[in-house]
């Protein structure tokens, strides 16, 4: 299973809190997206983390993860349709490895203050 391994591998495993329900009936996937299975794997995540006294951090769903520029911190409207952030600052990367390096700096945040 994909939670052992990262349980085993990581201290800390930060993710996105997602809404997969309401992402679903927004962008009209269907059940697909809804029944795919993330909370059962979240759960088992959590639990496998902190047998061995590690940390699971949600981030707010409501994070501007995608918005931001994870390079300059300017946060701007972006459209599903484009897959390239691109910011004034000159950063250009695909949309979801900003994203991603967003959830990861807000997490280590957390982790620190917390």
């Amino acid at each position: 299973h994909q939670s052992k391994e990262l349980a085993t591998n990581y201290d800390a495993v930060i993710i996105e809190d997602l809404d997969m329900r309401g992402m679903s009936q927004a962008l009209k996937f269907g059940k697909s997206v809804a029944d795919n299975g993330w909370g059962m794997f979240t759960t088992f995540l959590h639990y496998k983390l902190k047998d061995q006294g590690k940390q699971l951090v949600k981030i707010d769903k409501w994070f501007p993860s995608t918005k931001t520029c994870s390079s300059c911190g300017t946060v701007r409207e972006i459209k599903l349709s484009e897959r390239i952030y691109q910011c004034t600052c000159g950063l250009k990367m695909d949309r979801d490895y900003n994203s991603a390096l967003n959830i990861k700096k807000e997490g280590i945040r957390l982790l620190t203050t917390a």
